[in-house]
């Protein structure tokens, strides 16, 4: 079926031109102009085993839970989820920085009902992979379990983590209770704060895309965030006014949480991943 017909069949309106979009790790990403004046995205999934209606349920949840921007969803599907058009420079200033900032603090407020525990509602994806999410009354033995030591073995089974680096891995889970600290609280997060992932424009950041959502600790958000620098100092420097980060994140958590999303790449990749995921194990085994 045409993108044209499926847009259509989804949302009762004509198309006047569909454009092909950069990106889409998951699926085929495209823009499309209607005929009642609309702009939407459209992401397309033709594998085996299509999960879009996941990505739509944790943007719904954002947008119901959090006050954080994102896109509508307006159809959601396995094989087709189509969103509002949200504008974008491509561009973050020192001004989208501390709204950026301010966003994330307030999202990272919100805690769980019921039971402190980490974890989520429902298995979620991070990309196009597994994150489970198992409610559990401990942070460290949640990042233990369903972040560490899950992706490892998924890196693992994928071929691209090196049996000795795997090994060095199960150490390092062993030593965590050393190196982490439990929150306060579970935090909800976004999971998945990279550049690609943040539309702003004048100053001001207009959604989150692609999230990978659970209640988590903050610190691994703020971890990823360094990872490919989507954000810079002035984006710390507000943050702490409002949520102050514990002494020793920037020196030792925040290259043991950035295990996670190298993993993540790993299992995507392998190449220079998983060298860099061997670098920093052998810093704390």
């Amino acid at each position: 079926m045409s993108l044209e017909s499926l847009i259509q069949d989804a949302l009762g309106a004509d198309v006047l031109r569909v454009t092909p979009l950069a990106g889409g790790c998951i699926a085929e990403v495209h823009r499309a102009a209607l005929a009642d004046e609309r702009t939407v995205v459209l992401k397309v999934d033709r594998s085996e085993r299509p999960r879009l209606d996941l990505e739509g349920r944790m943007l719904a949840d954002l947008s119901t839970l959090t006050s954080l921007p994102v896109p509508a969803v307006l159809f959601s599907e396995p094989h087709l989820l189509i969103m509002e058009d949200v504008p974008s420079t491509g561009s973050i200033n020192a001004d989208g920085e501390r709204h950026a900032a301010d966003l994330l603090a307030h999202l990272h407020d919100i805690r769980p009902t019921g039971k402190q525990h980490f974890g989520y509602d429902y298995d979620t994806l991070i990309g196009p992979l597994d994150q489970p999410n198992p409610w559990t009354a401990s942070w460290i033995d949640f990042f233990r379990e369903q972040r560490l030591l899950a992706m490892a073995h998924a890196a693992a089974e994928a071929g691209r983590l090196p049996v000795s680096t795997h090994r060095r891995l199960k150490s390092l889970a062993n030593r965590l209770d050393d190196l982490l600290l439990e929150p306060e609280h579970p935090s909800f997060i976004h999971g998945d704060v990279w550049s690609a992932n943040v539309l702003a424009g004048r100053g001001r950041i207009n959604a989150f895309i692609d999230p990978a959502i659970c209640y988590a600790h903050p610190e691994i958000e703020l971890a990823f965030i360094t990872l490919f620098k989507t954000f810079g100092s002035t984006f710390f420097d507000r943050y702490q006014q409002r949520r102050p980060i514990a002494s020793g994140f920037f020196e030792t958590r925040r290259d043991v949480y950035n295990l996670y999303p190298l993993l993540v790449h790993t299992a995507l990749f392998g190449g220079g991943y998983a060298a860099q995921v061997d670098h920093i194990a052998r810093r704390f085994v």
